[in-house]
């Protein structure tokens, strides 16, 4: 789409200057008075400038309507309209004044004048009360479902988290992706910070941006609506996500809930990643390597290759080791997935079946041979508990 947008006005731009030059208006201008026209570069020459100057200006005014809501636009048109009538009515009042009263330059130029200013102004507050407008009243033409864009607007920390960055190389990610103005300031504030790490916090969501800006099949634009009147980010792009009837994609756990109860749509990185994860039913085997020592009482911890916690019961003595475990239960949490579990040996001697799985897995054998020394421990504790 965005290649297509450079090319239509490679073509205009083209058609414009090559118009200028051949037509040559400035040179036409001078026809009739060869020596009054300009001297140095041909007529021409200045014709294709000239031309140029006005393709600028008009795809500068292409650029910002493409940024208005559609109510603005047609707040503008209609005030415009209304302007440009009112500045007509004018003029004629002007107009049927006596010769003598008004000289006649002065009409024709106070007649522009006023068509110039009213439409102007009617431009202007048509565009500002735009958002007033209730274009479900105009019929199925104006209706949400013709107009409601797929816009997804970044949060900061989504930005510096980066994996949206890896979620739009795979082609998950459609639609427009909107960054506002105020969050790229965040972001700058964030990278100048003197704390060394906010400031490489900043600087890695600023390469994310560079990131997603470099892969062409992203529609990436940056607005500068602001919202004066509040002050704090992520109410402004609450605002923000209402004006743009948008989505809002954070993994800003406060923020979610906010955006909930004001009715605005968010998704969610981490809830994303959480869906990802391989499921685990309870009565599984699995092989993990036990790190450290568990809050509770003789209990080990492993994690998975994707940072999924499992909370090993009786695996004190297996760190540093690999252990064959029995998943006893699932907590899911907003925060991310835990697994709870105990050691294979244990688990089949509750079950009849299952030493037929672990002896597939060829493993009992060698955690019979290291469960023989720690038995003598566990003696005493089984004779206390029975006392």
């Amino acid at each position: 789409m965005r290649t297509n947008t450079i090319l239509i006005r490679i073509i205009f731009v083209g058609i414009l200057a090559g118009a200028g030059y051949v037509l040559d208006p400035i040179g036409a201008r001078y026809a009739a008075q060869p020596a009054a026209a300009p001297s140095g570069l041909p007529t021409q020459i200045l014709s294709a400038a000239l031309a140029l100057l006005i393709a600028a200006v008009i795809m500068i005014f292409e650029v910002r309507i493409q940024r208005a809501s559609l109510k603005t636009l047609i707040g503008a048109a209609i005030g415009s309209i209304i302007g440009i009538i009112g500045g007509v009515l004018i003029g004629f009042l002007i107009s049927y004044q006596e010769a003598g009263a008004v000289n006649p330059s002065t009409k024709a130029f106070l007649t522009l004048a006023l068509a110039f200013i009213m439409a102007y102004v009617g431009l202007m507050v048509g565009a500002a009360k735009g958002d007033y407008l209730d274009l479900s009243a105009l019929g199925g033409i104006f209706s949400d479902k013709a107009t409601r864009r797929d816009v997804k607007i970044l949060d900061t920390s989504v930005i510096i988290d980066g994996r949206i960055a890896d979620v739009a190389e795979t082609g998950f990610l459609s639609g427009t992706i909107v960054i506002p103005q105020f969050i790229l300031r965040e972001l700058q504030q964030v990278a100048d910070s003197p704390d060394s790490s906010k400031r490489q916090r900043g600087r890695r969501g600023l390469d994310m941006l560079n990131r997603l800006q470099s892969n062409p099949s992203l529609d990436i634009q940056i607005v500068d609506t602001d919202f004066q009147a509040v002050k704090e980010v992520d109410l402004k792009l609450l605002e923000l996500s209402k004006q743009l009837d948008g989505v809002v994609v954070t993994n800003d756990f406060n923020l979610n809930k906010v955006a909930q109860l004001h009715g605005i749509q968010v998704l969610n990185i981490n809830e994303l990643a959480n869906s990802l994860k391989p499921v685990v039913l309870p009565g599984e085997a699995m092989r993990v390597f036990i790190l450290k020592e568990g809050k509770e009482y003789n209990q080990g911890v492993a994690y998975l290759d994707d940072g999924t916690m499992v909370v090993v019961d009786n695996a004190r003595r297996m760190i540093g080791k690999n252990a064959d475990i029995a998943v006893t239960s699932v907590l899911q949490t907003t925060a991310g997935k835990m697994i709870f579990g105990r050691l294979w040996e244990e688990a089949e001697g509750s079950a009849s079946g299952e030493p037929r799985v672990a002896n597939a897995g060829g493993q009992r054998r060698p955690f019979q041979r290291e469960q023989r020394p720690s038995a003598p421990a566990h003696a005493p504790v089984r004779s206390a508990e029975q006392d």
